[in-house]
């Protein structure tokens, strides 16, 4: 990962760079806030988050969470990578019992810190213990 001053913020030039280089299409950039996101209901056929949610200041990760799904279509999938230790997230576990009994199916919370995306060591060394993915369909 580069984390140099052309990610202090946000940068539309750079995002629409990283698209075309990577051949995706029917894209559309815009700066926001996820604690409160500016779109309607049921907007989006997926939603996908890549170790974002922990950098966000907020007492209540998991709220930020259900804000994301809810944006996400009836049938949409989820997939979201983040550091979802105790303290920073409090029970996952128990939030992805919840997401089942509000109706989410084949939800799933995988450990990514435990040999098949990395080693714990390697988790551990690269300050990234406690990683998951939190998988499903609305």
């Amino acid at each position: 990962d580069r984390w140099g001053k052309e990610y202090a913020s946000f940068n539309k030039a750079l995002c629409v760079k990283n698209s075309q280089a990577e051949g995706v299409k029917n894209t559309n950039f815009r700066q926001g806030d996820a604690v409160k996101l500016d779109f309607d209901d049921e907007v989006f056929d997926a939603v996908t988050s890549n170790y974002v949610y922990h950098n966000i200041p907020s007492s209540d990760r998991q709220k930020i969470l259900l804000e994301t799904l809810r944006t996400l279509k009836k049938g949409g999938i989820f997939v979201i990578h983040d550091i979802m230790s105790k303290a920073k997230y409090g029970d996952m576990e128990a939030f992805a019992a919840k997401l089942r009994a509000m109706g989410y199916e084949k939800v799933e919370l995988i450990d990514t810190t435990k040999g098949k995306f990395m080693t714990p060591f390697e988790a551990m060394w690269m300050g990234l213990s406690g990683s998951k993915i939190l998988i499903g369909k609305k």
